[in-house]
């Protein structure tokens, strides 16, 4: 059955729901349109094809994982802030897998609708606005954030993957490591001798 009113949106959000059922790179437009109920040709009137597609999941879940992390963190610092943004993250990766797995993909976005989409920009506000809570400036705060992703992205990815088999609950470790990042931005580095040696 054919389904009126087709947008890139709800183009978009078919393919996100895909995303998240299937895995991220198992979304394709013939998919999509038995999912909308379209021909595969009716979707191009709305997006150029499946890299387009793909960049505007990526745009999406950027939004959507934003938004969530901007809600948890609102009115937090220090530690707080640092959990909530953490634990925020987390829960999206796991409630979403297909649409986080596309904010991780290297995938050509469109730059005009990287531009309108208020997602990314805002993720670096939020990051970096909550290291300076911290006391960091450059080049610092780059590392940091960094360092973040790293932790974040990997915990998930490798939880994600059933990859901790240990009795210890993934909870605990998650916890800990929250713990010991928190300490570590309190009594961040000072710049290895080398560095500064080049910095000048």
């Amino acid at each position: 059955m054919v389904r009126a009113g087709l947008t890139a949106e709800r183009v978009t959000a078919a393919g996100a729901e895909l995303a998240d059922e299937l895995g991220f790179e198992q979304v394709t437009m013939a998919r999509v349109a038995r999912r909308l109920g379209v021909k595969d040709a009716s979707l191009y009137a709305h997006v150029r094809g499946l890299e387009d597609l793909r960049g505007r999941i990526a745009l999406l879940a950027a939004d959507e994982k934003t938004l969530r992390i901007a809600e948890a963190t609102a009115g937090r610092a220090g530690r707080d802030a640092l959990v909530a943004f953490a634990d925020a993250w987390r829960e999206y990766a796991h409630a979403h897998p297909g649409r986080y797995a596309a904010t991780q993909a290297p995938i050509r976005i469109d730059p005009e609708a990287a531009a309108r989409a208020p997602g990314p920009r805002r993720a670096v506000e939020l990051t970096y606005g909550m290291l300076r809570g911290y006391g960091l400036a450059e080049p610092d705060l780059t590392d940091a954030v960094r360092l973040l992703r790293s932790t974040f992205h990997g915990f998930a990815a490798l939880e994600a993957a059933g990859s901790f088999a240990h009795a210890r609950p993934p909870q605990d470790s998650w916890a800990r490591a929250l713990d010991a990042l928190h300490r570590l931005l309190e009594h961040w580095p000072p710049p290895r001798p080398e560095a500064a040696g080049a910095a000048s």
